[in-house]
């Protein structure tokens, strides 16, 4: 039975963990930011492998035949560690990121390259931040979103949730914490796309924080397009 290393703990990262055990033995990682993390199915590690060396002795010690990289579009250096060390173990490799976000008729976004980018763009109004829990201390006003509380200090109030959302209430947060503008990164996906839509229902202006650059190595956008791959031989004999 071939052996697939699951990188990430993005939604996509389980649907294709639960789909593939049946045929592979499954591993995945999760990189262990998140204090009570979802689990998928078949084994799971936490914890980074100790950079490209230390991934490379894995994934030979472990036997990996495959590794699918399904980590959030953000995680730009789990991917890059990835590329290198399946490259130098001669790896199938194979990144699975779902499509960004696309602006619709009534959108007003404005597109920024970072994080600190984006809180001088919003300057002192209320802001409704779902960037995640670093770089929040450069906001002045508003409310923040993360699953755990943030590392360092900040004058945004903060709200421990997690997402699906709903469309209904993300408007009534933005009421209840009188935003002003949405920040957000280009993450993409349906689960948490409801504040857009409440952000357009209500007129307020979102700031988006571009994706890092692609990976150049193959990608696909779909859970049914990286099972194909496994399937169908292109991860190797």
């Amino acid at each position: 039975m071939k052996t697939v290393l699951v990188l990430g703990g993005t939604g996509e990262a389980r649907e294709l963990a639960r789909r593939a055990v049946s045929g592979f033995r499954v591993v995945s990682s999760l990189a262990g930011r998140v204090a009570s993390p979802r689990l998928p199915a078949g084994e799971v590690r936490v914890g980074g492998f100790g950079g490209v060396a230390g991934l490379v002795a894995y994934l030979r010690a472990e036997r990996v035949d495959a590794v699918v990289d399904a980590t959030h579009p953000f995680a730009d250096r789990i991917t890059a560690n990835a590329l290198a060390a399946t490259r130098a173990a001669g790896v199938p490799f194979l990144v699975l990121r779902r499509p960004g976000w696309t602006e619709r008729p009534g959108d007003r976004w404005t597109w920024v390259g970072s994080i600190a980018e984006a809180a001088a763009v919003v300057g002192a109004r209320r802001a409704f931040v779902t960037t995640g829990r670093d770089g929040l201390d450069a906001f002045t006003a508003g409310v923040a979103r993360t699953v755990d509380p943030p590392a360092g200090g900040t004058a945004l109030e903060v709200v421990l949730d997690r997402g699906p959302y709903t469309v209904d209430g993300e408007l009534a947060l933005m009421r209840r914490y009188g935003v002003e503008v949405l920040v957000t990164k280009d993450s993409g996906g349906d689960m948490t796309s409801a504040k857009l839509d409440a952000a357009r229902t209500l007129g307020l202006p979102v700031v988006l924080v571009r994706r890092p650059p692609a990976p150049a190595a193959p990608t696909v956008s779909g859970v049914d397009a990286a099972l194909a791959w496994l399937t169908t031989g292109s991860a190797g004999a």
